[in-house]
């Protein structure tokens, strides 16, 4: 019972929540950038392959959420290993309010961001040269707000991992689809204490 109630009152946050409200400060931002996920068939072989970078952040101001993420990465080929890829980091995501960008919105659903992120990354093959060390990263993206609390982001991502391993330098450049869920605090407060209450 606690859990079809704690579910009906996410459920109802995220489909009667403003469509402004959203990135105001004080709310809550929880989702997850995926990439590179599937399987490739090739001679006799299977590869599979996937990246995962859950984050959290919180609204500082209006536009502007702060947080932390974590990355996970991996491809796997039969008798050829697997490489793995980590990183934990911060990072900042600012949805840009300039009313020349705004105009090249093509929904009143769309909204521009830049995101930036910094911490510890590695890039791990099975064969071939490793980095592991400081990592930074930039990503110019688009959220489509399918729901006033739900996002679904298409990032353009670069990065760079500076450090130790066979390699001091890594680079790399990639497109990645994600979503986020905004959560008004109030409304968090109110589903946490609910459900911790009985």
């Amino acid at each position: 019972m606690k859990k079809i109630r704690l579910l009906t009152l996410v459920l109802m946050t995220l489909v009667f929540g403003t469509a402004k409200a959203q990135i105001q400060k004080g709310n809550i931002m929880v989702g997850s950038d995926i990439t590179d996920l599937g399987f490739l068939f090739q001679n006799n072989s299977t590869v599979f392959q996937f990246n995962l970078n859950p984050k959290v952040g919180w609204f500082i101001k209006d536009g502007l959420a702060v947080g932390g993420y974590v990355d996970f990465g991996l491809r796997t080929q039969k008798d050829n290993g697997s490489d793995v890829s980590y990183g934990i980091g911060a990072f900042a995501r600012y949805y840009i309010e300039d009313k020349n960008v705004r105009k090249l919105e093509f929904s009143k659903r769309t909204r521009f961001f830049l995101e930036a992120n910094a911490g510890l990354a590695g890039l791990n093959p099975a064969n071939g040269a490793s980095t592991n060390g400081l990592n930074l990263g930039l990503s110019p993206g688009l959220s489509y707000f399918i729901t006033p609390n739900i996002g679904l982001d298409a990032m353009l991502n670069w990065d760079i991992t500076v450090g130790g391993g066979n390699s001091t330098t890594a680079n790399r450049l990639g497109i990645s689809l994600g979503f986020q869920i905004f959560l008004p605090t109030a409304k968090a407060k109110q589903i946490y204490k609910e459900e911790m209450g009985k």
